[in-house]
């Protein structure tokens, strides 16, 4: 077992799994790298919008979660 990961996080009496924060995590990161794209135009490159936001959401999400969640 993992030492250092915590099973499950309470806030106000309410529990919740890691994987639900490196989810949020990862949405706000994704929106945040989307608005700068759209800022400086390169997300025109994209074929499909909605598919590249996805991408960026799930790259985001593992990302947040191995380097912030899982130390």
């Amino acid at each position: 077992m993992l030492a250092g990961v915590p099973s499950e996080v309470q806030i106000l009496g309410v529990y919740f799994p890691p994987l639900f924060f490196a989810i949020l995590g990862g949405l706000v990161c994704a929106i945040v790298v989307e608005r700068l794209l759209n800022l400086t135009g390169a997300s025109r490159f994209f074929w499909h919008p909605p598919l590249a936001h996805a991408a960026l959401w799930l790259l985001a999400t593992a990302l947040f979660g191995l380097f912030i969640i899982a130390p």
